[in-house]
Formats: structure tokens, C-alpha cells, sequence
């Protein structure tokens, strides 16, 4: 078998690197498992239901206050004006990824020293004790604090892509990455729909939940409850999660090897390929291409972040404020139905498109057609009924399809902490922008003096 250049004289070294590779450590978890999956050439279907598991319960928390949020800022009765709400809204949804944004690298040196196992099962028990601690909530600062503590301590965004990569062989990790795609995308449809039906159970459901019971005294504790007990079962499942790093120096160093030689050329010597590390990182901000598909994939996740906040404030405020007055579950049902969409959209549509256009080619329509759905949406507020609720489904069903094309082939730590800081920006200047409209809705650009009092 020839090399890249055509050299069969390279071929000894590969061949004598191979073999040092395929000694396994006794007790060492990482070589147990690299054992495994070299006699077993099968799928590990079951690994991957549990890290789908995973990974979903994780994600849940994220959107699932979404469309409870501007009520429970109300409760809070820590805004002095009606118009305020939103302000405070934007903070608790911006808390999360600003944590995030924090520790998202600490995590992944933790992930790399202590393992990828410990590092989940961390963020599964925080998701447990935070979503519940946050439904249970009695003041504004409460809440931002356990949502800040969730994002956090739930490190698990970087570690699980990693390990789903490494819990199986190499034919199979585009199918591992696939199972942690599919479930966030999962997840944009069922947290809202937790979030949205479960909120306030006691007036949506009085034969269920009384006024009396810690439903009724804490309308926001049976969605973080739910989501906690799910969590629960995760972190049960995790128990029979292999662990993949290798706990001994040498292979420690042919894992990194290894990775190294897969990001750039498979066939180069070990020792070419430590040597341009420094250098590739160096060079990597001036790489124009790559930079401007974070600089690019940033602003998407800041627009996305940005509509999921003002939509869901938006569509709950009062008609006197141009709002849609709208429920939390009718909140809940647009994002479900929008988040249904759009994993239809991903799995049946968007393949097609990419194999005949291209990844870049659709993005330029996709933009220019979301600006004109969104610039729709201020004369929704003239509907009403039936006609409203229809035509509110379509338009957010259509805004996220036309958003989806940046979820797509950036994975690299610059783009994560990159995005854990736009998407925490995005909710508070969603939040402030949407607070100011509704204090200036007379006139061009200023005036309006107007101001209603908040209603208990």
C-alpha cells in the first residue's frame, strides 16, 4: 500500500508505529475499551442510547424556562414597572452561558486529566440539584444564582463530543456525532414543551394541582422537577458508561499522537506533526477562512438566542404593549412545533440541499428570508384566535429552518467559548432592547412617557 506521495519506503515506520499502538495496559479503562471495540466490529448501539440519554437531559434545562420566564420575573414583582420585566428576563437567560462561557475550558482540562466519565456524571447531578433549586425560586437573585451555578457546573458540552468520538471505532464516529446532534436537537422541542405545559400547574390544571400544594406555592418547581427527575435516570445510565481515557503516561501521549495526526495528515511521522503544533496554533487566528466561520457561526448563535428571548417575551406581553397576551403553553407549543420543524428539516431536507448547493450557497436566501419573516411579526400582533396562532407556528417554524444552516461542521474550542459568550450577551440585550421598546412605543425612534404600573 503507497503513501500520499506515492512512497512505499514509508510504509515500515507506519507499520512499526501500528504496532506499538495495539499493546494494551492492564487495568487501564481506555485500553479495556480500545481492546473491546477492536475484537467487537459491531455498533455500540447500546453506549449510544445511554450518551443520547445524556445528553439530552442536559440540554433541557437550557430553553425549558423560556416561555415561563417573563411570568416568573412578574412574580418576582422585582420590576417597578410592567415594561421592566423584560430587562430582569434577559439577565436570568443570559447567567447560564456567561457561566458557561467560564468554564468551559476548565472542564475540558478536567475531562482530559481525571476523564470524560467523571466529567458527566458532575454535570448530570448539577443538572439535577440546580433545576430544582430554581424552580423552587422565591427571589430574582435565587434564580440567577442557580442558573449560574448550572451553567457552571454543567461542563459537559466539550467532554461529551469527545467521548461519544471515543467510545466506539473509527468507521462509527459520524454516527456517534450524529447521537449528539439529534438529541440537542431533541431538546429544542421537548424543554419548551416542559417548560410551557408544566409552569403554573395549579391555574393551568386546578383538578390536578391545588393553590394549597408546593405546585400551587411554587409555580415554577414541577417543570425543573421533571427535568430533574429525568436527570436522575441519566446519571443511573451512566453507571454503565465505560470510561475512555488512558490513566498511563504512554498512551497518554499516542492518544495525542493520534489526535494530532487525524486533524492534519494521517500520514505524517509523529514527531513532523509535534513540531507544527506550535506553529498551526499560532497561525490559527490568521487563518481568515476559519476565523471568519466562527466570527460567522457567533453571530448566528447571537441571533438565535436573541430571537428565542424577545419571541418568548414578546408573544406573553400584553396586547397595550403590541404583545400577542398569550399563555406559557401556547409559548411551549410554538417552540415544540418550530423545534419538530426543524429536526424534520435537518434529517429529510437540509442533506439534499447540501449535496446539490453546497453548505455556503443556501446560507445568502436563508438570511435574506429570515430578515423578511421577522419583519412580519409587528403586524402580528393586529391578529387574533385561530388565524394568530396558525400563522405564529409558520412564521417561527420558518425562522428557525432558515437558521439552521450554521449548526453545522464548526466543533473546535474557539467556537465553543466563543459561543457560550455571544449566546450570554444575546438574552441580556435582548432583554434591555425589548424593556426600552415598550418604554418608547410613541413616535419614530424616542418619546413616549407613558408607564403601567406592574399588576399584581
Amino acid at each position: 500500500m503507497e503513501s500520499r506521495n506515492g512512497e512505499a519506503d514509508e510504509l515500515p515506520p507506519r507499520d512499526a508505529g501500528d504496532e506499538a499502538k495495539k499493546h494494551y495496559q492492564e487495568g487501564c479503562p481506555g485500553c479495556r475499551l480500545d481492546e473491546t471495540n477492536e475484537s467487537n466490529t459491531g455498533i455500540p448501539y447500546l453506549n449510544f442510547f445511554y450518551i443520547w440519554i445524556v445528553c439530552l437531559t442536559s440540554s433541557l434545562p437550557i430553553q425549558s424556562l423560556f416561555p415561563y420566564i417573563y411570568f416568573m420575573m412578574r412574580d418576582f414583582k422585582i420590576a417597578k414597572q410592567e415594561q421592566d420585566i423584560g430587562f430582569y428576563a434577559g439577565f436570568v437567560g443570559a447567567t447560564y452561558f456567561l457561566a458557561r462561557t467560564v468554564s468551559s475550558v476548565p472542564w475540558g482540562i478536567f475531562a482530559d486529566k481525571y476523564g470524560r466519565k467523571p466529567c458527566i456524571v458532575i454535570s448530570i447531578i448539577s443538572v439535577i440539584v440546580f433545576s430544582t433549586l430554581f424552580g423552587l425560586s422565591t427571589s430574582y437573585w435565587m434564580a440567577i444564582v442557580t442558573r449560574g451555578l448550572l451553567g457552571l457546573l454543567c461542563g459537559i458540552l466539550g467532554p461529551i463530543k469527545a467521548y461519544a468520538t471515543e467510545v466506539c471505532r473509527k468507521e462509527h464516529q459520524a454516527l456517534a456525532m450524529s447521537v449528539v446532534t439529534s438529541s440537542r436537537a431533541i431538546a429544542l422541542v421537548v424543554g419548551p414543551a416542559i417548560g410551557g405545559f408544566l409552569a403554573q400547574p395549579a391555574e393551568k390544571y386546578p383538578n390536578i394541582f391545588s393553590n394549597g400544594s408546593i405546585f400551587g406555592r411554587f409555580p415554577y418547581f414541577l417543570p425543573g422537577l421533571v427535568i430533574s427527575i429525568l436527570a436522575a435516570g441519566s446519571c443511573i445510565a451512566c453507571i454503565w458508561l465505560p470510561e475512555t481515557l488512558h490513566f498511563h503516561d504512554n498512551e497518554k501521549v499516542e492518544a495525542i499522537d493520534e489526535m494530532e495526526a487525524q486533524v492534519g495528515d494521517s500520514n505524517l511521522e509523529v514527531g513532523k506533526a509535534k513540531e507544527s503544533g506550535c506553529t498551526s496554533t499560532k497561525n490559527l487566528l490568521k487563518n481568515w477562512q476559519l476565523m471568519s466561520a466562527v466570527i460567522l457561526y457567533c453571530i448566528f448563535c447571537l441571533h438565535d438566542t436573541a430571537y428565542l428571548e424577545t419571541f418568548s417575551l414578546w408573544a406573553v406581553s400584553s396586547r397595550k404593549f403590541r404583545g400577542l397576551s398569550l399563555t406559557s403553553q401556547d409559548v411551549g407549543i410554538v417552540l415544540a412545533v418550530s423545534g419538530i420543524g426543524v429536526l424534520v428539516y435537518q434529517l429529510a431536507v437540509y442533506p439534499f440541499i447540501v449535496k446539490y448547493f453546497g453548505p455556503v450557497r443556501p446560507l445568502r436566501p436563508s438570511v435574506v428570508l429570515s430578515i423578511l419573516v421577522l419583519a412580519m411579526y409587528p403586524f402580528m400582533a393586529k391578529l387574533q384566535g385561530l388565524e394568530l396562532k396558525l400563522l405564529i407556528n409558520i412564521a417561527s417554524l420558518l425562522e428557525n429552518v432558515f437558521s439552521t444552516q450554521e449548526h453545522r461542521g464548526i466543533a473546535n474550542g474557539i467556537s465553543v467559548t466563543l459561543m457560550s459568550l455571544f449566546k450570554g450577551v444575546a438574552p441580556a440585550a435582548a432583554g434591555i432592547l425589548f424593556s426600552w421598546t415598550q418604554k418608547h412605543m410613541t413616535g419614530l425612534l424616542l418619546p413616549g412617557s407613558k408607564t403601567h404600573p406592574v399588576q399584581n
